[in-house]
C-alpha cells in the first residue's frame, strides 16, 4: 500500500524521474532497520503514478507528518528548480499570447534572473528590480517560493495521500503562481524597454555613421561623481549654445536628461575621436557613449590631461551634472 501517490497525466510535461530521485534523496536519511522507504513508478494507460512506500516494523520512530513534510519539500525543490521554467513558458504562450520563440526565450531569461536574484541593486544600495525587492524585504526569494509550495502541499498530503501534482500547482498554489505572473509582467516591461533602448542606440549609431566628422577630437572629462566637462581638440570649452543640436534632441526623449545633452553635444560636434577621461569607465553614460560612437571612442584612465584636470587645474568649461 502506498504511503503517498503522485498522479501525472501523460500530457503533463513534468520530469517525473527527476522528482523520484529528489524524493529518494530527501527520504533516505529517515531509513533505519525499523523503517524502510522506497519509491516506484506505475505507468498506466493515461497517466503515470509515483508511489512512496513506507514499511515500519515495531515501535514508530518517525512521525508520519515529518515524512510528508520532507516529501513536500522535495516536490517544492523540483518545481522551483525544474518545472518553474516550463510554467513561465506556458504562461507566456497561453496567458500573455507570445508566439515568437526568440522573444519567449529572452523574456524567460529575464524571469530567471529576477527570480534567482541575479539582477543587481542600484548604486545607492536601494533595490531596483523585483528580485532585489523580494530578497531585500523577505530574505532568500528562492527559499520563499519553495515555502509557498511546500507548506500548502504538506497540509494537503496530511489530509489526502493521493494528489495530481500538476493540477495542484495550477489550481491550489495561487500565491506561488501569482508571484510568477508578477515576475513575468515585470520581465516583459524590462524586455520592451531594453528593446526600445537598443533600437534607439542603433538609430544613433547609424546617424553617427553617416555624419561627416567636423573636428579631430573632443575630450569628455569626468570630474567625478556626476560632473562632466566637454572640451574641443585644443582643450578649450565647447560653447554648446552655438551647436546645431536640435535634430539630435528631437531624436531623444521629450524630457531631456543630462545624459541626453552629453550625447547630443558629442553628435553635434562630430569628432573623429572622443577621448573619455574617467576613473569609472563602467558608468552608464560612458557605456552609452561607447555604444553609440563605437570605434571613435578612446577611454583614458589617467593620462596627463586627467592628472591636470582632476588634480584641480580644471578649465572653466561647461560642467554637466548628471542627476
Amino acid at each position: 500500500m502506498s504511503f503517498v501517490t503522485f498522479v501525472f497525466s501523460n500530457s503533463a510535461a513534468f520530469d517525473i524521474m527527476a522528482l523520484q530521485h529528489r524524493l529518494d534523496s530527501r527520504l533516505t536519511p529517515f531509513q533505519s532497520k525499523h523503517l524502510h522507504i522506497s519509491t516506484t513508478l506505475d505507468h498506466l494507460k493515461d497517466s503515470t503514478e509515483l508511489h512512496i512506500h513506507v514499511e515500519q516494523a515495531g515501535k514508530q520512530h518517525v512521525k508520519k507528518d515529518v515524512l510528508l513534510e520532507a516529501a513536500a519539500e522535495a516536490c517544492a525543490e523540483q518545481i522551483v528548480e525544474v518545472e518553474e521554467e516550463k510554467l513561465i513558458r506556458r504562461l507566456l504562450v497561453h496567458s500573455f499570447n507570445y508566439e515568437d520563440e526568440a522573444e519567449i526565450k529572452q523574456i524567460g531569461r529575464y524571469c530567471s534572473q529576477f527570480l534567482n536574484g541575479e539582477a543587481t541593486a542600484g548604486s545607492e544600495g536601494d533595490p531596483e528590480t523585483y528580485a532585489d525587492m523580494l530578497t531585500w524585504e523577505q530574505g532568500d526569494g528562492v527559499q520563499l517560493r519553495r515555502s509557498k509550495i511546500s507548506e500548502p502541499l504538506a497540509a494537503y498530503l496530511k489530509e489526502t495521500p493521493i494528489i495530481n501534482l500538476p493540477g495542484f500547482i495550477a489550481f491550489r498554489l495561487q500565491a506561488y503562481t501569482e508571484e510568477i505572473r508578477e515576475v513575468i509582467e515585470y520581465a516583459i516591461d524590462e524586455y520592451v524597454m531594453d528593446r526600445q533602448y537598443q533600437e534607439f542606440i542603433s538609430l544613433l549609431q547609424y546617424f553617427v555613421y553617416i555624419q561627416e566628422t567636423k573636428t579631430e577630437a573632443a575630450h569628455l572629462i569626468h570630474k567625478g561623481g556626476a560632473e562632466f566637462i566637454i572640451l574641443d581638440e585644443h582643450m578649450k570649452p565647447i560653447d554648446t549654445d552655438k551647436l546645431e543640436s536640435s535634430f539630435t534632441l528631437e531624436m531623444l526623449e521629450k524630457d531631456i536628461s543630462f545624459e541626453d545633452m552629453i550625447v547630443s553635444t558629442l553628435i553635434s560636434v562630430s569628432p573623429a575621436t572622443i577621448y573619455i577621461h574617467t576613473s569609472e569607465p563602467d558608468l552608464p553614460v560612458i557605456r552609452t557613449i561607447t555604444q553609440i560612437f563605437e570605434s571613435r571612442t578612446s577611454i583614458c584612465s589617467y593620462c596627463s590631461v586627467c592628472r591636470a584636470l582632476l588634480a584641480g587645474n580644471s578649465h572653466s568649461g561647461p560642467v554637466i551634472p548628471l542627476t
